[in-house]
């Protein structure tokens, strides 16, 4: 239970306050309900990654230990319950065999408000520099852009407080006002007002380009280029790197930047793929000279022969036998 041993006093304050019952499905004064966990689905746009591995494990053992002390937060939506608050809980409850959580059930939140449940509640459990690149982009947008720090926004934060056991933040959650520039929220996180730009730039891309900024196979600087394109041309993008297993120069996604709003799913595959068409062009074409000059009348067969010997006796010259 190492991730989750130094919050356990945290925990248990948390149940102390809240006074949830030991019976289950038993409701009680502060609209704490167990609720059966097939009933729950994720946030439509929750931007973090679950817990894996150690963690995850600590956290299955502890829910089978005692159980889900703090409870999940949820929205009412149709017939289930959509999650705000508690997704690895949730998820790990799921793998220890619990079938029911207890839940706060939220009804009427406005997308704005169910956003702050999801980012602040997150960020009570994680350290900002642990973060992927994608959900970075997540915290400092809600933080810059999506949420004001005003009236509601300072009633969630002080619920979220109570029910984690700590002290509710005297001003909006992390000093986040309106009037904070990116400079402002780059000086909390150690971070220049520009590389915050990069961030939220991110935030507008589609999920497959965010997950390949976080496993580090497109550089931040190619997604900030490709941002400024739709939905549906960043999707096109995504469609033929999958087709050609090729990797996006960033010449070429400024390139697609300067194209925004006028692509085809041609013109994306000639921008991504024609210098790759050139260079077989190119290479065709000096085979064919080399083939002209020194293979004139040979088979296939024959002139491989004649390059593996020829190639065989020069490597050896430099001393690498073995390659």
């Amino acid at each position: 239970m190492k991730a989750n041993a130094p919050k356990r006093k945290v925990f248990q304050d948390a149940v102390d306050l809240l006074g949830m019952p030991e019976a289950e499905n038993a409701p009680v004064s502060n609209g704490t309900t167990m609720t059966s966990v097939e009933k729950i689905v994720p946030f439509h746009n929750h931007p973090f990654r679950l817990y894996e591995g150690e963690r995850l494990d600590d956290m299955v053992e502890s829910i089978k230990e005692h159980g889900i002390l703090i409870p999940v937060i949820v929205q009412k939506v149709a017939d289930k319950y959509e999650m705000l608050a508690g997704h690895n809980r949730w998820n790990a409850a799921k793998i220890a065999g619990i079938k029911e959580v207890p839940a706060i059930i939220k009804e009427n939140l406005t997308e704005r408000e169910a956003y702050v449940y999801v980012i602040e509640t997150n960020m009570l459990q994680r350290s900002f520099d642990e973060l992927l690149p994608s959900e970075k982009a997540a915290v400092l947008a809600e933080r810059y852009e999506k949420v004001m720090c005003q009236g509601r926004r300072n009633d969630i934060l002080e619920e979220i407080a109570k029910l984690n056991g700590v002290d509710a933040p005297e001003t909006c959650g992390h000093d986040v006002h309106r009037s904070k520039s990116r400079d402002s929220i780059g000086e909390d996180y150690g971070m220049t007002g520009r590389n915050i730009a990069r961030y939220m730039r991110l935030n507008q891309t589609t999920e497959q380009i965010k997950e390949m900024v976080d496993a580090g196979t497109m550089a931040m600087v190619t997604a900030v280029e490709l941002s400024y394109l739709s939905e549906e041309e960043q999707k096109q993008v995504c469609t033929v790197l999958d087709e050609h297993g090729g990797k996006i120069k960033n010449t070429q996604a400024v390139e697609l930047h300067n194209a925004a709003g006028s692509l085809t799913a041609d013109k994306v595959k000639d921008i991504l793929v024609g210098d790759t068409k050139e260079k077989l062009v190119s290479d065709a074409k000096m085979f064919a000279q080399i083939k002209k000059k020194y293979f004139k009348g040979k088979s296939t067969d024959e002139i491989m022969g004649v390059l593996e010997q020829a190639l065989s006796t020069w490597f050896a010259r430099e001393g690498q036998v073995n390659v």
